[in-house]
């Protein structure tokens, strides 16, 4: 079940982004840093949305440095919350490590990652988003279903990229709100 009592504890253990990447061998390490280096930055609006956050979030990213998914995906992530580290706090587990959670949060029977859980300010479950956002299926899907399919590791295009980062933030910001409009939150916060 996921509570505040089984979540807080994955999520303490968690670490930061960067501490996370350093966990990999240096060949995955090269691989997540060749992938940040083409994360496009966040526009002005992306930013002032981010900025204009106003409850705290905890996101607890299950997911394996070996990941391609998670290379591609990961660094998105990091950049959003890199945009307001005051409310937005961007942990890192080991799915391998944490697989009783992973169990917990099984997608289409399999533990599937990067694995997005979303907590409120006192821990409890929001949201949950794996293993890829709309957009990386769709492509995936194109390439893979059509007549042709591109070869294994070929980069994403930068389009590909910014719109999984619109994708992400869009799942960010309907958090945010299912959070800002939340009776209990409004109550407790006085507004």
């Amino acid at each position: 079940m996921l509570t505040p009592a089984t979540l807080k504890p994955h999520f303490d253990a968690g670490i930061t982004y960067d501490r996370y990447i350093s966990t990999g061998s240096p060949d995955q390490q090269a691989n997540w840093k060749r992938f940040a280096e083409r994360v496009p930055a966040l526009t002005e609006p992306q930013r002032k949305l981010l900025e204009s956050f106003t409850r705290r979030m905890h996101i607890l990213v299950l997911s394996g440095t070996w990941c391609g998914d998670c290379v591609q995906q990961c660094p998105l992530l990091a950049a959003i919350a890199a945009a307001n580290t005051k409310l937005i706090d961007l942990r890192f587990i080991d799915r391998d490590e944490h697989i009783d959670l992973s169990n917990a949060v099984m997608i289409c029977g399999g533990n599937r990652v990067p694995t997005v859980i979303f907590l409120n300010e006192d821990h409890e479950f929001c949201a949950i988003l794996g293993d890829r956002s709309l957009t990386r299926y769709r492509a995936i899907a194109a390439r893979s279903l059509g007549v042709s399919c591109p070869l294994p590791g070929a980069p994403l295009p930068p389009d590909e990229i910014a719109a999984t980062l619109q994708d992400w933030l869009n799942e960010f910001e309907r958090v945010q709100l299912l959070l800002r409009l939340s009776p209990k939150l409004r109550q407790k916060h006085s507004d």
